[in-house]
């Protein structure tokens, strides 16, 4: 009788990867992910210690294909730009695990080659060694926060997002301007969370960088 198949920890991530894509990290466990596999769990865990491990695992393959082929360029602000933009463009092909990421972070290569140009870029805008780990923190944030927030529009099939937009003109056109009389006085002008998403990006960022600019010495 043959043995069960072994399988490499890249083709076990690309399993991860395609299972996490079909549902998300909540429902994701390592025995639905062995069952893919035809095999059982505990070959996996010769793999991974845990769930967790395995969810940074996959998330860190994202941000090393972010990173692929970066090469510095421009100035300190110019540089954190790419870096944001190269990271929102590799979990806007996969949003599913844009989420993995804001919640598990990552601690591998592609998580240490994103770390290094963020501080790399920071220092060289002028800013103190001392304020640097406080700013690269609000700056990582930021970025997680936004792109898993992008990302998890990006799974919204068009049924759902037609109702959610339904909702929304219901919520705010149809507010009561007694009881809620700035909603009421800018509710053509309020836009729903899911529109312009990447200029809303951007623009958050340009702001933040220039807080950063408003600190130099």
């Amino acid at each position: 009788m043959a043995g069960r198949r072994r399988w490499s920890t890249e083709q076990i991530l690309d399993a991860a990867a395609e299972l996490l894509l079909a549902g998300d990290a909540e429902t994701f466990s390592v025995r639905k992910l062995a069952a893919a596999l035809g095999t059982d769990s505990s070959s996996l865990y010769r793999h991974f210690r845990n769930k967790t491990e395995l969810l940074r695992a996959v998330a860190d393959r994202i941000l090393l294909s972010a990173m692929d082929g970066y090469r510095p360029a421009g100035d300190w602000k110019q540089r954190l730009i790419a870096v944001a933009l190269r990271l929102r463009d590799a979990f806007g092909q996969q949003p599913q695990l844009a989420a993995v990421w804001g919640r598990h972070g990552s601690g591998g290569t592609g998580s240490r080659l994103m770390m290094e140009e963020v501080l790399q870029s920071l220092r060289a805008s002028g800013l103190p060694d001392h304020e640097i780990p406080a700013r690269y923190h609000r700056f990582v944030v930021l970025i997680a926060s936004l792109i898993t927030a992008e990302g998890a529009f990006g799974g919204v099939g068009a049924e759902e997002y037609e109702q959610g937009m339904e909702q929304f003109r219901v919520a705010v056109l149809g507010a009561d301007p007694e009881r809620f009389p700035a909603l009421a006085h800018f509710a053509r002008e309020i836009r729903p969370l899911g529109a312009d998403r990447v200029a809303a990006l951007e623009e958050i960022l340009a702001a933040h960088l220039a807080d950063i600019e408003a600190a130099l010495p």
